[in-house]
Formats: structure tokens, C-alpha cells, sequence
């Protein structure tokens, strides 16, 4: 399956983004697909994820950041609200078949796109 993140940009703190994940060439239904977030110099993080029903994220979004999926449209979304410098990084979603333990890990999913661009002025 390939994947591609679009949506990023540069905005100020408090403002919001709406970061897309389109899925081809695969049975997309059948894959979880996470966000991840890499600044320069850090490992990859855990954003979020919608896995078998619910929707899981790390504490440092929870309350700003939602994700929803649309099967028909083979497509994952992430709402991002009151933007923080903080969350300044490449913006990656992920594909794979992780299992509860590995949801919030990269290594949970197999296949990567290349990533959009988040960059959030104080």
C-alpha cells in the first residue's frame, strides 16, 4: 500500500490544520493507519490512531487533535487544533497491522509515506 500525507503548512500558535493520508494500491479496510510526527534530531512519535473502533492518542494532543477515517475514500484524517510550537515537525501516517501493544510504536506499521510539513510560529 502506498500512502501520502498532504496538508501541512506554516501557521501561528493557536491556529489549525488539516493533515490528509491517502491510501492506494491496497485493500485499505484492512490496515491501521497511525500518525507520527518526527522533529529534526528526534525519534519518530506516536500522534494517534483509529484501531478496531476507537481512536488512541498521545497525551501531549489529546483534547486538540482528532483523527477520523473514511473507508470509501481511502483516506485518514487529522483535525489539529490550538497548534502549539511545539508540534513543529514532518507529519507521517503509517499502515500496518499492529496489535494494542504496538500502536503506539513505528515498528507496528509497515508501510510509510513521505511526510507533510507542520511548522507552527509563537
Amino acid at each position: 500500500v502506498q500512502l501520502q500525507a498532504s496538508g501541512g503548512g506554516l501557521v501561528q500558535a493557536g491556529d489549525s490544520l488539516r493533515l490528509s493520508c491517502a491510501a492506494s494500491g491496497g485493500t485499505f479496510s484492512s490496515y491501521t493507519v497511525g500518525w507520527f510526527r518526527q522533529a529534526p534530531g528526534k525519534e519518530r512519535e506516536f500522534v494517534g490512531v483509529f484501531f478496531r473502533g476507537r481512536t488512541y492518542y498521545d497525551d501531549s494532543v489529546k483534547g486538540r487533535f482528532t483523527i477520523s477515517r473514511d473507508n470509501a475514500k481511502n483516506t485518514v484524517s487529522l483535525q489539529m487544533n490550538s497548534l502549539k510550537p511545539e508540534d513543529t515537525a514532518v507529519y507521517l501516517c503509517g499502515a500496518g497491522r499492529p496489535i494494542l501493544s504496538t500502536i503506539r510504536t513505528p515498528t507496528g506499521y509497515g508501510y510509510w509515506g513521505q511526510g507533510t510539513q507542520v511548522t507552527v510560529s509563537s
